[in-house]
């Protein structure tokens, strides 16, 4: 080691130019670092949910429950397995170690569910599996309010939400608090029975119609064509073509015993916003983006679609999470920033303006060599971060202290100013790295902190590593 401190003081320039162009990085690095406001961890959480409509709590638990137990509870990793019946459904809640392969365990939970799914009453729907995941929650809401149409607000919302999917770093942008359009027929009993049409026959038909079906292809020798056969429902004028009956040399049809429109579902929920009907457009963005960018994307494509809509529609945002992410990393920036001023005072003060400024580089230089770092392993500046940040600003100097005044002693003793420095590179190698280790083996510790707390405060003593590491070099080589 203290050789390769002997050859960087023998290519000072070449040495320059490398920190110069590390520091370059460390801020591109920093620009475009995602930004969010907690770490980005996998938890341990999956839930199999079976949705069978009517089935009680009791035949939920026997008939669904038992059967997945059996066959989840032999998959390899397994923390705990909690189950709940209830009335139409009932689910199954899986915890693995903190350290689980997400993709292997989710094909597992796959498989088992797949064996069981044999002993499950014929009516019951297809298991769901559910990963619980902190950053799939929706990052921004848009909602669109107005006393227009309920179809107005719905078709703007619709074409809104289009746009906004095709978003650079927009997973998914679902809809909340619409009703979902349905065609009605409305059957005159009078002209039903005047056609001798039954209950049965309007049921045998709605039933053989609107479905996809494969025809195949035709082969006539010189080529092959795709047969397609209209079954599917595209228009109300299709459903008052569906023929009931043959009546002599005429077709009934759903046209001569009934009328149909176009309405909603009931409604099962409600959404007002500032006391008017209202619809939003929940955004999630993609694992690992960066939040605040993403969401003044999503801002820009909502503002360019104003011109398109109905001006009675009023666009307005909630649960931003920008804002707040914003917030809390400008606050914690500034703290960074004054501890540095405050930290810079007492430098200054104790040793001079020169030896000051010197210690003072190393918190800047050390902090931008951190981000490059975080930048090559996949991380997001979050708060824990800046919380690690935050306190190694007080730590950074200490190194800069002993190695600053140590050169300040030999100066005084008549060396120039380049030998005073090498020799405290020289001098102070050990001493530096002893003291950095020793801080660092006090925070060591969280790093092995089991479970999802672990994992969540393990950010902390990462940045520490990464920028009393950097420190450490700026200072010595």
């Amino acid at each position: 080691m203290i050789a390769l401190v002997e050859w960087t003081l023998q290519r000072a320039r070449l040495t320059l130019c490398v920190l110069g162009a590390v520091l370059i990085m460390g801020t591109l690095a920093f620009v475009n670092i995602p930004k969010e406001a907690d770490p980005d961890i996998q938890f341990p959480f999956f839930t199999v949910v079976v949705v069978h409509p009517g089935i009680s709590p009791e035949d939920a638990e026997r008939l669904i429950v038992r059967p997945l137990e059996t066959q989840l509870k032999t998959i390899e990793g397994l923390k705990q397995m909690t189950s709940a019946a209830s009335q139409g459904y009932a689910a199954v809640n899986l915890e693995f170690d903190i350290n689980f392969d997400k993709e292997l365990a989710h094909q597992r939970i796959q498989e088992k569910v797949d064996t069981a799914r044999p002993q499950f009453p014929q009516d019951a729907n297809e298991p769901q599996i559910n990963e619980f995941n902190i950053a799939l929650n929706p990052v921004i809401s848009i909602v669109l309010s107005g006393n227009v149409p309920e179809r107005t607000l719905l078709q703007t919302a619709k074409r809104m939400k289009r746009e906004l999917e095709s978003v650079p770093g927009v997973l998914t942008a679902e809809l909340s608090g619409q009703r979902d359009e349905v065609l009605e027929v409305v059957i005159d009993p009078s002209r039903l029975q005047s056609y001798g049409v039954t209950g049965s026959d309007l049921f045998r038909v709605v039933t053989a119609n609107n479905q996809l079906i494969p025809a195949g292809n035709v082969d006539t020798g010189r080529g092959r064509f795709a047969v397609k056969v209209p079954g599917l429902v595209e228009s109300p004028e299709d459903v008052l073509r569906l023929p009931l009956k043959v009546s002599g040399n005429s077709v009934v049809t759903l046209r001569d015993i009934a009328d149909v429109q176009r309405t909603f579902l009931d409604a099962n929920t409600y959404l007002r916003y500032n006391g008017q009907p209202a619809i939003a457009i929940e955004v999630t963005k993609r694992i690992g983006e960066n939040i605040v960018d993403t969401i003044g994307k999503v801002k820009a494509v909502v503002a360019a679609s104003k011109s398109s809509i109905p001006q009675a529609i009023k666009i307005d945002y909630s649960f931003d999470q920008s804002y707040w992410i914003d917030s809390q990393l400008t606050h914690l920036t500034n703290a960074i920033l004054l501890a540095i001023a405050l930290v810079m005072v007492v430098v200054v003060a104790a040793l001079g303006l020169r030896s000051g400024l010197i210690v003072g580089f190393s918190i800047p230089a050390s902090f931008l060599i951190g981000f490059l770092c975080l930048s090559f392993g996949g991380y997001t500046l979050n708060m824990m971060i800046m919380m690690g940040m935050l306190i190694t600003v007080g730590l950074l100097v200490d190194n800069g202290i002993i190695v600053v005044e140590f050169a300040d002693r030999k100066m005084t003793e008549g060396y120039s100013r380049r030998d005073a420095f090498a020799q405290a590179a020289r001098r102070m190698f050990w001493p530096v790295v002893s003291s950095t280790a020793v801080t660092l083996a006090a925070f060591a510790p969280m790093l092995f902190w089991p479970g999802v707390p672990g994992k969540f405060m393990s950010y902390l003593p990462l940045t520490m590593i990464f920028i009393m590491t950097a420190s450490m070099v700026c200072l010595l080589y």
